[in-house]
């Protein structure tokens, strides 16, 4: 069932495509729940500039909340859909959370996309189920609806507010009995912003594909690309294990708002016996205890698929660790042709995938992998 959308409060004002990159950054620093997905750069890179926009909402003169938003379109018809991850941002720094702010953040995107534009309007916002029930109604009475049958990411948040001894004796048996084995090992941590970092990170991220022989891995390259167009203030940091002069582990974060997120850790076989990991996993978090981060997201958990690296992120949270579940994907309740069209694509292509991957079952061995790929 559509949900009308509605105009916002007259408090409240928005702006479409106003700002430029440099008050985009200036704008997104005010915001406790910032993170890397909504920086200019991250939208440039995985986007494209032409295939970005930038929604501002203004209370009495004053920025409240912010979107990026990744549009895609059919050319020259008006049919696509617009993504926000990771957004609205609207937890304003050193200020009270304010859920009307959240509620009139809302409104301006379905009026912005739905109705102005008539695209279809796709969100995945940094909210968890169980912890945001309030927000998780508000979502409901403004047109957004959850999809049951969408895969909802799982990750681990450790509580920083606790002092670091408090956070060491909280971890896992195991976990602190390797970090004691690597600080008093000859380990070299190096750590910094630049480009040399990266690319050893996403070095040995590849060996670590072909080790785990990974199906899917992210394409930790990307970050590399994003680093060169974030301005200062906004850069990720990259931290890489040595011995004997060569890599072994290495891990990639951000730590924009209240909340250090984890994007890229890889490890040498040689890394995995000498606590390379856990050294640099414990160094990144006193990092962002510095930074003033209230907390630690481990990036992505999943018990059945991986359950050696769930098993190594939940030990290190230990007992100040938080298992969570994202709401996932939510979609604003319309009925455009964009809608109708989105929702028609990607019932195909479930549908495609499906068959393919049946055949792949019955089909000869030299078969199956062509048309696993073409599932894929």
């Amino acid at each position: 069932m559509k949900t009308s959308i509605r105009k916002l409060d007259a408090a409240f004002t928005c702006e479409i495509d106003v700002v430029d990159e440099a008050g985009w950054g200036t704008a997104l620093r005010s915001f406790d729940d910032a993170n890397i997905y909504q920086t200019w750069a991250y939208g440039a890179v995985t986007a494209g500039v032409r295939n970005m926009s930038h929604v501002v909402l203004r209370h009495h003169g004053d920025i409240v909340a912010i979107a990026q938003a990744r549009v895609v379109k059919v050319p020259m018809i008006p049919i696509g859909i617009a993504y926000i991850r990771w957004g609205p941002l609207w937890r304003l720094r050193a200020s009270q959370e304010d859920p009307a702010i959240f509620r009139q953040a809302l409104r301006a995107l379905r009026d912005e996309f739905s109705d102005k534009r008539g695209l279809a309007l796709r969100l995945y916002p940094p909210l968890f189920e169980g912890r945001s029930t309030h927000l998780t109604a508000i979502l409901g009475e403004e047109g957004f609806s959850r999809k049951e049958k969408a895969g909802r990411e799982r990750t681990i948040l450790i509580d920083l507010s606790a002092s670091h001894e408090e956070l060491r004796n909280g971890m896992g048996r195991n976990w602190k009995r390797s970090l004691r084995v690597a600080e008093q090992g000859s380990l070299e941590v190096v750590e910094g912003e630049d480009d040399a970092l990266f690319e050893l990170v996403n070095r040995l991220y590849g060996e670590t594909v072909a080790r785990k022989k990974f199906a899917a891995a992210r394409d930790s390259g990307r970050y590399a690309k994003v680093q060169r167009q974030l301005p200062d203030g906004l850069k990720m940091k990259a931290m890489v294990c040595k011995t004997a002069g060569e890599p072994c582990a290495g891990v990639i974060w951000s730590a924009i708002g209240s909340t250090g997120i984890e994007l890229v850790a890889a490890t040498s076989a040689f890394g995995m016996k000498g606590g390379a990991s856990h050294l640099l996993r414990w160094r990144v978090l006193e990092r962002l205890k510095e930074a003033g981060c209230a907390w630690y997201d481990l990036n992505g958990i999943n018990p059945e698929t991986n359950p050696g690296t769930y098993r190594f992120k939940r030990e290190l949270a230990g007992s100040y660790g938080h298992d969570v579940t994202f709401l996932g994907r939510l979609d604003a309740d319309s009925t455009t042709p964009s809608d109708f069209c989105v929702e028609l694509g990607e019932r195909t292509r479930t549908f495609y995938r499906a068959v393919i991957r049946r055949a792949a079952q019955v089909l000869p061995r030299n078969s199956q992998g062509y048309l696993k790929s073409l599932g894929d």
